[in-house]
């Protein structure tokens, strides 16, 4: 008799775990769909308020047999499932989601692939100061296999008294450059209103790290048909970054690449830290490719290398540096551009370790 009373609450218990089943699947579609509404009104997924509503409820509901206490801290686990659903769907919607898109993004600029599986290297002078001063640089880069030249022709910089470019004049001389020496030019834009113009001379626009959350800036670089080299901003985290993405590519341009170029901690020794495992995340998490810059991430040209070295071994699809004629005369950032010489020895050393493939360089 008692062996028949066991089966019997055993198959009640079992009939008990489905309905909680079906309870709990049903719990996480509504998650789900108020996780939808609060993404399209901007609203934070985790409420504090709501959740101590609920709790409250459970306590005045309890009947036993399980304590309060109990009951309180599996509902926090199923609560906690249902904010984890929650992100995973927004994960989802991401155009620039690797769930979205399996495959590799692979951006083509005047011939350049990048993305493809071999990285490449962006160099040119932090500032845009005089024609001679470019072309000087870009017969370096080029001589040495280069084939995408920055410089910076507008410079949000820290202090309103600093050298802050010489606006469409740079862009301009980089127009001319890259025509002279055939290689396409990158250069920051820091207004929505200057984009059109910019398109006019340069083959890749950048976004700064200042920039980074300029809403209306990445609106409007998602119209243009021209690639993005987007950067993490100063003290963005990876998911900030991505949607920074997002904002751009939901505009309709994909042609994005990823920059990270260090993130401001309390660490003096480097001007940024290199977050380099970003590298490995940002490359897991989207599609889009991914650059290290490690003259802003390091401020110190004897760790241009090394960074160089670590940011293409961890899977960088490329590296962006700083190189100029003379940077004890350049008019910003003296002490962390490489002269011309410095340069060919770090390409040089770049290609007999192997970083770079030897291909690349002509």
């Amino acid at each position: 008799m008692n062996h028949l009373e066991l089966n019997t609450l055993r198959t009640e218990l079992d009939d008990v775990n489905k309905e909680l089943l079906a309870l709990i699947n049903k719990r996480g579609e509504l998650v789900q769909r108020i996780g939808k509404i609060k993404s399209a009104q901007g609203m934070k997924k985790y409420d504090p308020v709501r959740e101590r509503h609920m709790l409250d409820l459970i306590s005045s509901d309890n009947e036993g047999p399980f304590e309060t206490s109990t009951l309180q801290h599996l509902f926090k686990e199923i609560f906690k499932a249902g904010l984890e659903l929650q992100e995973d769907d927004h994960k989802k919607e991401l155009l620039v989601s690797r769930k979205q898109r399996p495959e590799d993004t692979i951006i083509t600029v005047k011939g350049t692939r990048v993305g493809d599986g071999n990285p490449i290297m962006i160099a040119g002078p932090c500032a845009v100061e005089s024609y001679e001063q470019t072309a000087e640089v870009a017969e370096a880069i080029t001589k040495n296999g280069l084939k995408i030249l920055r410089g910076g022709a507008y410079k949000p910089r820290t202090s309103p008294y600093d050298f802050q470019g010489l606006g469409v004049e740079g862009l301009q001389i980089l127009k001319r450059v890259a025509d002279e020496f055939n290689c396409a030019v990158i250069s920051e834009i820091v207004h929505p209103q200057d984009l059109e113009e910019a398109c006019e001379y340069l083959d890749i626009i950048q976004i700064g790290a200042r920039n980074m959350q300029n809403y209306e800036l990445l609106k409007e670089a998602g119209k243009l048909n021209k690639p993005i080299l987007l950067k993490r901003g100063l003290a963005a985290t990876i998911e900030e970054f991505i949607n920074s993405a997002e904002y751009i590519m939901s505009q309709g341009n994909g042609q994005i690449i990823l920059c990270e170029r260090g993130i401001r901690t309390y660490e003096r020794a480097t001007r940024n830290t290199l977050d380099i495992t970003a590298v490995p995340i940002l490359k897991q998490e989207t599609h889009l490719p991914v650059f290290v810059d490690v003259t802003h991430s390091t401020g110190r040209k004897d760790l241009l290398l090394p960074a160089a070295k670590a940011a293409l071994a961890i899977g960088a699809d490329g590296v962006m540096a700083e190189v100029h004629p003379d940077p004890a005369v350049a008019l910003s950032d003296a002490a962390q551009q490489m002269n011309i010489k410095e340069f060919e020895q770090f390409i040089e050393k770049l290609v007999s370790s192997g970083f770079l493939k030897m291909n690349q360089l002509v």
